[in-house]
């Protein structure tokens, strides 16, 4: 969606920037949760940018209180684009278009795959005997026969 145009990177960093500072001072909506701005892109025209967000709190997120922040978003949508428009200086400020950021709960979720998995490892690995197989020391050692051999084998020492 977004161009490698470093321009256009720019406009969606600042547009990202502008949303979120207008959605922690200037939006007072009750509906409004702790709005995060994941990520921004902007088509190559720079007429579309999509807003990537996620709404943070203690408890997961539930689907109404994602409904009751899309719907926030939605209706500060015209306020929102004036502003960008004004602080970019862009006589046509892009359409905004606002979109669920998925990502962090399913890294949550993954996280608590990846824990659960851990304490199951360690579980197993605690019903495991602490005892290696085989002699404690697996190491050959020269038997003394060996060692005789050795001193025989012919190669100088230092001393010579």
């Amino acid at each position: 969606m977004s161009s490698n145009n470093p321009r256009v990177r720019k406009i969606a960093d600042r547009i990202q920037v502008i949303v979120a500072e207008m959605l922690e001072r200037r939006i007072k909506d009750p509906r409004l949760g702790f709005v995060t701005v994941t990520d921004v892109r902007v088509t190559g025209d720079t007429q579309q940018a999509t807003v990537f967000y996620t709404v943070l709190g203690e408890s997961p997120s539930t689907e109404a209180d994602l409904d009751g922040t899309a719907a926030a978003l939605e209706s500060a949508k015209g306020l929102l684009r004036s502003e960008v428009a004004k602080q970019l200086g862009m006589r046509h400020a892009p359409t905004l278009a606002f979109v669920h950021d998925a990502l962090p709960e399913n890294a949550r979720h993954l996280d608590e795959v990846l824990a659960k998995a851990r304490a199951q490892d360690e579980a197993v690995a605690a019903q495991r005997g602490s005892s290696y197989a085989g002699e404690p020391d697996p190491y050959k050692k020269p038997r003394p026969a060996d060692a005789e051999d050795a001193e025989g084998t012919g190669e100088p020492d230092e001393d010579e």
